[in-house]
């Protein structure tokens, strides 16, 4: 089992004082250069011209009927009740979303009683979620207690899935 001391289960790296024959380093003068025909062909920008070139879209950011609003509006109806399996924006307790030229969101709600488990966290989450939509600056929640919620504010979408339609 003993083996020559020839044989040895490992490459050693050479000792810095060893002379290796290093690499050729690679120099500018070695580059291919553009003014020779038979180089490679000259490489050009073409990919980047249509972003560089591209205006951005004419129009406000924000206002009613905008694609900012319906994607704060979408963005809404990923929220769901914690108590009931229908979304906030269906269950009615989102009365407006408005987002003015400046990409602001305001969003008033209220919710089902003032008494909901959820009256300290919800508004919170409303404000994140609004908040975290492409395009949007700032978003402020107001919770208001007037008008109060009632059934009849629910979508007809809320009422077939409670049963009530």
């Amino acid at each position: 089992m003993n083996k020559p001391q020839d044989e040895k289960d490992f490459v050693a790296a050479p000792a810095p004082n060893d002379e290796v024959a290093k690499p050729p380093r690679a120099r500018v003068s070695d580059a291919v250069d553009g003014d020779d025909a038979t180089a490679a062909p000259k490489r050009e920008r073409d990919y980047l011209e249509g972003f560089l070139n591209k205006q951005p879209e004419a129009g406000a950011a924000g206002g009613p009927g905008s694609d900012l609003q319906a994607a704060v509006v979408e963005a809404l109806k990923e929220i769901y009740d914690p108590e009931i399996p229908v979304n906030i924006y269906d269950l009615g307790l989102i009365y407006g979303v408005e987002v003015d030229d400046e990409a602001d969101a305001t969003i008033t709600m209220t919710l089902t009683t003032p008494h909901c488990p959820v009256a300290e966290t919800m508004p919170g989450e409303v404000e994140l979620r609004a908040s975290s939509v492409p395009g949007i600056r700032d978003a402020e929640v107001n919770l208001v207690w007037d008008p109060p919620w009632s059934p009849e504010k629910m979508s007809d979408e809320a009422r077939l899935e409670l049963g009530m339609l």
